[in-house]
């Protein structure tokens, strides 16, 4: 009897152990997830403010339609997927291309084309492209993007906060070594510029000017002024430039006939 007893209080002891254990190992696992939590930046802190004011959690499951430079684009956001396409007729052909978190698909007259794995890469980042300036600031929350706050400055007598972006190789795209600087207006949260610079096709630095500015179901789009300045122009003297009249307008950005599909 008295070796049962010790042999019960023995294996108490190591339940009462084991848990202890277990404890401490969950209370330091949770203290070691709190601990690698980020607080946010002033960059983000912004950035986010400007994405509230342009829609905010609306994106999350969005389903719009607009024509672009004589295409026919649709996005349709959810909560783990997305489906971004476009249409465009050209003579008898109706060519119509499809793009998931997954996989890209071109289909003409309803046929699946066989696409080479540069072609498909080609024309999904072309579509991605337009879905992406089309619902700006939406993407600047987005894992690659790397944010950081530059400065305080006054365009046209406003006042803007400036965010400079740059692209992780990861996630990033194709051009993911590319610059951007974005202008948010300090009292609306707003996006009324931004600027870029690219490397392909021997570089370019691209500025561009909000108009047109447009609430469809309580989500915000933009029309833009494209203006062009000489390769290797900083972004930040961008601003400058163009109070001065001193950039080119290359080319209008115009997202026309928007339309919700939510009913």
């Amino acid at each position: 009897m008295k070796k049962n007893l010790i042999l019960l209080c023995v294996t108490a002891a190591l339940l009462l152990s084991c848990n202890n254990k277990k404890n401490n190992t969950a209370a330091t696992d949770k203290n070691d997830t709190i601990a690698i939590e980020k607080p946010l930046t002033k960059a983000d802190s912004i950035v986010n403010r400007a994405i509230e004011a342009h829609g905010g959690k609306l994106y999350n499951d969005a389903d719009y339609s607009f024509e672009f430079r004589g295409k026919k684009y649709r996005f349709q956001n959810g909560e783990a997927a997305y489906t971004y396409s476009s249409e465009i007729q050209k003579g008898d052909s109706l060519i119509k291309d499809v793009m998931t978190s997954d996989k890209f698909e071109r289909t003409i007259n309803s046929e699946l084309q066989s696409l080479s794995a540069a072609d498909a890469g080609k024309y999904g980042e072309s579509l991605n492209s337009v879905i992406y300036f089309a619902t700006l600031p939406h993407k600047l929350q987005d894992a690659s993007v790397n944010k950081k706050y530059v400065e305080e400055t006054t365009i046209k007598g406003k006042k803007y906060d400036v965010i400079e972006v740059t692209f992780g190789q990861d996630g990033g795209g194709k051009d993911f070594d590319d610059q951007y600087q974005y202008w948010i207006n300090k009292e609306t949260h707003l996006m009324d510029y931004f600027a870029y610079n690219y490397q392909v096709n021997d570089g370019g630095v691209r500025f561009r000017a909000a108009f047109n500015t447009r609430v469809v179901a309580d989500v915000t789009f933009q029309d833009y002024i494209n203006y062009e300045a000489p390769v290797k122009t900083p972004l930040k003297d961008l601003p400058a430039l163009y109070e001065q009249g001193k950039l080119k307008e290359a080319s209008k950005i115009l997202t026309e006939n928007i339309v919700s599909n939510r009913k």
